[in-house]
């Protein structure tokens, strides 16, 4: 259902260097772009996160009540995407934990402020 979700940033190497190595973990690689949008993703027919410079050429601002969420399969890799993003210079903003009986997730801020969630889901 969704097609692509974009975030502000405002250092474009360091966001594709950040999300290359973080969604590498899920077997995401940076698929395709011009110099201020870059989408990354498993395939142009999956979902995909695209990073860029605002059009407007004002800095980025994450919304308030955004957030990406990234799921991890399993805790362990919730743990281990938590880990990677915080090893890459993300900060934390929740360690991977139970939040309800059917979701186990963690939360992390890139560079810019943008909020990012892993998780699993069991219903």
């Amino acid at each position: 259902m969704i097609g692509y979700t974009t975030i502000g940033v405002s250092n474009m190497d360091s966001a594709c260097k950040f999300y290359a190595a973080l969604l590498g973990e899920l077997g995401g690689s940076q698929l395709f772009g011009m110099d201020r949008i870059q989408f990354f993703g498993t395939s142009p027919e999956a979902p995909m996160l695209a990073v860029c410079v605002p059009y407007n050429e004002e800095a980025p601002a994450p919304g308030n009540g955004n957030m990406v969420a990234f799921p991890a399969g399993d805790p362990a890799g919730v743990d281990r995407m938590y880990a990677k993003a915080i090893e890459l210079g993300a900060t934390d903003e929740g360690e991977p934990g139970q939040r309800m009986p059917f979701f186990y997730g963690a939360y992390v801020r890139d560079a810019d402020g943008n909020k990012l969630c892993f998780y699993e889901m069991k219903l």
